[in-house]
């Protein structure tokens, strides 16, 4: 059992520090998904409407004759899925003979001489009647009818997945949105001098969309508040996380700050299994203080003193991958990357021909050797592609793996997951789950979850 612990945690913590290396180049290539940006004149309709040389203006020159002779134009792109609201507006420069001008959201392959939301998955906002239409022929009431001079907006909230509408900066409605395929931001044209003009958002909108943004972020912020925690369960997950991390001055300053506020016996009344966390707490916080120190022989020299059996190890063993193998090599590792902090490039190189050789053979560990390598190739390295090195969640990484590898020293532990996370991320494991699963349902559409951002709002908040 506790060679299977060993190796659970190894292969962790490796993942682990290539998870940090690719959040490092994520955030540097990330890019934003391509938003509509002028309107498509490669498919027309008909010619019954003419888009103009900015490819943002569309004229109705004729005079229709029948019902099918619409003008419609949809944008070059779909609306982006990955967000919490997209927005469109268009002017309405010329109402023409009849006004029949309508703003809304079709399907690729929408019969262009038919109005938005005459068609099953489309939707359209009428100009003439102030209707809604929503898949058939049929309009329902929904808000006031515009002309020459309006600014009319649609939009789509991945938040409540609804559709909205706006007039000169005022939400007019919403309707429910139960299209999971893309959409194409869209407008029509029916009269003769019908001329609108589309804003993607090179222009600032009339609408305050920020406001709205903000108004639909506060609702959600609202929803989480009335969901409370009793106090003593809080105070246990939060307690539980100081416990398993070794952060035992912390953790005396929490209990006295709570002392008196909080029922005793907390722990076993809500299933903590607080004996377990205390094991070694006095030496997990040493080593953590070492390690975020850069003072990497000290903590190496510790463990060969309380926990040989982490440390000792022999070459065979290396080719087993087990923890007690990656234990030492994130701590040569972090030793090296130390070195290059303090410019001892020499001793850095020294220390890696020592203590990388046998490492090197092995395919799991070629790419994080690699990088811990090309410190030495640039002048600034913190500004570098393998920057990340040098950065405090590298110190993390190995503080908590020598952490858990001395969780998985204590006999009463049986779960290799109860060394890895606390009560607190376990559950924060469980929010990020529960939150792409139903993203997952509204056909992965809306934002795109990080839990960093929600921490980071919650605090803003």
């Amino acid at each position: 059992m506790v060679n299977n612990h060993k190796d659970l945690i190894g292969s962790y913590f490796l993942d682990a520090w290539r998870l940090s290396s690719k959040a490092s180049a994520d955030v540097e290539m990330e890019e934003e998904e391509e938003a509509p940006m002028e309107l498509d004149t490669l498919n027309s309709s008909g010619g019954f409407s003419v888009v103009l040389s900015d490819k943002l203006t569309v004229q109705y020159p004729s005079v229709n004759l029948h019902g099918h002779d619409v003008g419609v134009v949809q944008a070059n792109r779909p609306a982006p899925l990955k967000r919490l609201v997209y927005y469109f507006e268009i002017f309405v420069k010329n109402a023409g003979a009849k006004g029949q001008i309508a703003i809304g959201f079709t399907c690729e392959g929408f019969n262009k001489r038919r109005q938005p939301g005459w068609e099953a998955n489309t939707y359209g906002y009428h100009g003439d009647d102030g209707l809604l239409y929503r898949g058939q022929g049929k309009g329902e009431a929904f808000g006031p009818t515009f002309t020459a001079g309006d600014t009319v907006g649609g939009g789509i909230n991945y938040a409540s997945q609804e559709f909205f509408f706006t007039k000169n900066g005022a939400v007019v409605g919403t309707v429910c949105k139960d299209v999971k395929g893309p959409l194409f931001p869209t407008i029509a044209v029916h009269s003769q001098n019908e001329e609108v003009s589309v804003n993607f958002g090179k222009e600032p909108f009339v609408f305050d969309l920020k406001a709205f943004e903000a108004q639909e972020r506060a609702k959600q912020q609202i929803m989480i508040e009335k969901l409370s925690l009793p106090q003593n369960v809080s105070y246990g997950i939060v307690r539980s996380y100081l416990l398993h991390y070794g952060y035992e001055d912390t953790l005396k300053l929490f209990d006295m700050a709570s002392r008196g506020t909080v029922p005793s016996m907390l722990a076993q009344e809500n299933g903590f299994n607080e004996q377990d966390d205390t094991y070694a707490l006095n030496q997990r916080k040493t080593f953590r203080q070492l390690i975020r120190s850069g003072k990497i022989d000290d903590a190496f020299g510790k463990l060969c003193d309380w926990y040989p059996q982490i440390v000792q190890v022999d070459s065979l063993k290396y080719y087993i991958m087990d923890g007690t193998s990656v234990t030492c090599f994130l701590l040569h590792c972090q030793k090296f990357i130390e070195l290059v902090r303090d410019g001892k490039l020499e001793e850095a190189v020294a220390h890696g021909r020592n203590e990388f050789e046998i490492f090197f053979k092995l395919a799991e560990y070629d790419d994080l050797i690699k990088d811990c390598a090309a410190l030495l190739a640039y002048e600034q390295p913190q500004k570098s592609s393998v920057g990340y090195l040098l950065e405090d969640t590298q110190r993390e990484i190995v503080a908590d793996n020598v952490n858990a590898m001395i969780l998985s020293t204590n006999p009463n532990i049986k779960d290799s997951q109860d060394c890895l996370h606390s009560y607190l991320e376990r559950l924060l494991k469980q929010l990020t789950v529960c939150y792409l699963q139903r993203r997952s349902l509204n056909g992965d559409q809306g934002e795109a979850f990080h839990l960093h951002a929600v921490l980071n709002s919650s605090k803003k908040g």
